[in-house]
């Protein structure tokens, strides 16, 4: 069956009781229906927090549908349930980009799924368009004000650089000219649209403290500059307090349930090759004040989420994951080895051999932040015993435990060899992780750390275009800020063409964006776009609804 036939076997127990499960009375929720709610965020409790265990799962560099992180994650903790270990899961929320591009939904697979999947992969509470709402408010008073004759603050319309978002791929909008029509119409300019999950009040959203802290860091939102050169903030433009209220909901975690009737928490949804890759610092520490363990994804490899996860969002909230599970397939072995990406279903032992060098670069980064990792090969139908006995040996030598894990085909009862393997590196937790940088370090030497040591780079290439950012970074004293690299997914590098584990390249940094309501800054590497496009054969073809309402062609 497809995953969205499977999901329709399941009876789905209402909210309420899931909330039970965690102590927590349905007056404590703002549900949405009968499978949906949100969380208060007073149900925060410092001291359990302190408490609880928290496990990142990441993944090798991935082949373009993705090796499975999110299905992992939900079947991780679904093992963890099973051998007597309270455990949330704690994810992002999809994008309709992917949804309706090439990767589909982000609700996991098989038996090892969140529910309801119709609805977390569409328009679920509202939270994205919440966040695109906030974002283009920021974007028309800022026009409105360029516009204006009585009010204006004196904005060089050449200098603004926040753009418009919106929850889809749309390669047309990645350069676009406004203010066409005449004098009433505004002024025009150049701009472009980001896709809603690469924009700066997303990462704002999976960063903030609280309400207060949200608002805060909506008003540090850098704008741009008057004509005398002075900065412009959007709390310069009274913006913040609107954005904030219309983030009111969007700020509270969202309650659902895995297939076995687990509680699951999903909020917020930023990518992680174009922004920090990680759900909201405020869905994890509802979880870990829920529960003694929680499970959560950082996205695409670990060279990309992990890091952003670890360098950003950790030092930022205080937190430190006890294990880190990297999630490898031999399909992405056979890729990384060289194989032909349309025979990755055909057993080849000895393309798997040559695409563990990425693998062990990701183990080697793990241990560099003083993490203890656990592989946790993702079964296919298609793997062949030779081929995952390659990696458990080469794991084997390189001292770290590879557990096969059957969470697509059986859900918890699959992932109970990796639940015990987690407890395992939990309970033998060296204690807090090592960052890859300091954040005073100035913000060349903070790349050149990711590049070097992470990327495993021999060095990093500045175009004029990213030193003369370095400028601008270093004249609005923003130099002590962290950096979330954007960089493609498919390379250890920033070619996506060079596979494995590269040597004897560059990184380029062609221009460093500032995110300084965030609170980081964004190098941008390679040909890196923030608004995807879609391929020639999209998924929504294969979306439909029938009459009675059942939504089919969702995965």
């Amino acid at each position: 069956m497809t995953d969205i036939e499977i999901a329709r076997t399941i009876s789905l127990n209402h909210i309420r009781e899931i909330g039970k499960t965690i102590n927590i009375s349905e007056d404590d929720m703002l549900l949405y229906g009968k499978y949906k709610a949100k969380l208060p965020l007073n149900l925060i409790d410092k001291k359990k927090v302190a408490q609880s265990n928290l496990i990142l799962v990441t993944a090798i560099s991935p082949t373009p549908a993705g090796e499975g992180k999110t299905t992992t994650s939900i079947g991780l903790s679904e093992g963890l349930n099973r051998i007597g270990k309270p455990t949330i899961v704690v994810l992002r929320e999809p994008s309709l980009g992917p949804v309706f591009g090439i990767k589909g939904g982000a609700t996991g697979g098989g038996y090892s799924q969140v529910l309801p999947m119709e609805d977390i992969n569409l328009h679920f509470t509202g939270d994205f368009a919440a966040v695109e709402k906030a974002h283009n408010l920021l974007a028309a008073l800022i026009d409105n004000n360029i516009q204006s004759k009585t009010r204006s603050l004196n904005i060089d319309a050449r200098t603004v650089l926040w753009k418009r978002v919106m929850d889809m791929n749309d390669r047309s909008l990645r350069n676009i000219v406004i203010g066409l029509g005449g004098t009433g119409s505004g002024i025009p300019r150049e701009t472009s649209f980001d896709i809603t999950a690469a924009s700066e009040i997303m990462a704002i959203l999976c960063l903030a403290d609280d309400l207060q802290d949200l608002k805060k860091r909506l008003g540090n939102i850098f704008v741009g500059f008057t004509y005398d050169k002075k900065p412009i903030y959007a709390k310069d433009l009274n913006a913040n307090g609107a954005m904030a209220a219309l983030l009111k909901d969007a700020i509270q975690p969202n309650l659902v349930q895995t297939i076995e009737g687990n509680p699951a928490i999903i909020h917020g949804g930023p990518f992680a090759n174009i922004a920090q890759g990680t759900n909201t610092v405020i869905a994890t520490r509802m979880g870990m004040s829920l529960s003694n363990y929680v499970v959560t994804e950082a996205g695409f490899g670990a060279d990309l989420g992990a890091e952003k996860f670890l360098d950003i969002k950790c030092v930022s909230a205080g937190l430190s994951p006890k294990a880190v599970v990297l999630v490898a397939t031999v399909r992405a072995l056979k890729y990384h080895g060289g194989g032909d990406l349309k025979n990755l279903k055909e057993p080849n032992v000895e393309a798997v051999v040559k695409g563990l060098a990425n693998l062990e670069k990701h183990l080697e980064n793990i241990a560099q932040f003083n993490l203890q990792p656990v592989v946790s090969i993702n079964k296919f139908v298609s793997d062949t015993d030779e081929e995952i006995k390659a990696i458990q040996a080469h794991c084997a030598k390189l001292g770290v435990k590879a557990v096969v894990a059957n969470v697509w085909a059986e859900g918890g009862k699959g992932a109970e060899d990796l639940a015990h393997a987690v407890v395992e590196a939990v309970e033998n937790s060296k204690g807090k992780f090592t960052p890859m940088y300091d954040w005073e370090a100035s913000v060349e030497d903070k790349i050149n750390a990711i590049a070097t040591k992470v990327y495993g780079a021999t060095g990093v290439e500045f175009t004029p275009k990213a030193k003369a950012n370095l400028r601008r970074i270093a004249r609005l004293g923003l130099e002590h800020l962290p950096v979330c690299i954007a960089k493609t997914q498919k390379s250890l590098s920033d070619d996506p063409k060079l596979l494995g584990r590269p040597t004897d390249f560059f990184i380029t940094v062609r221009e460093i964006e500032i995110a300084a309501g965030a609170g980081f800054l964004v190098p941008i590497t390679g040909n890196i776009m923030r608004m995807p496009g879609l391929p020639a054969t999209p998924s929504s073809e294969l979306i439909d609804i029938d009459a009675d309402g059942n939504i089919s062609g969702l995965f």
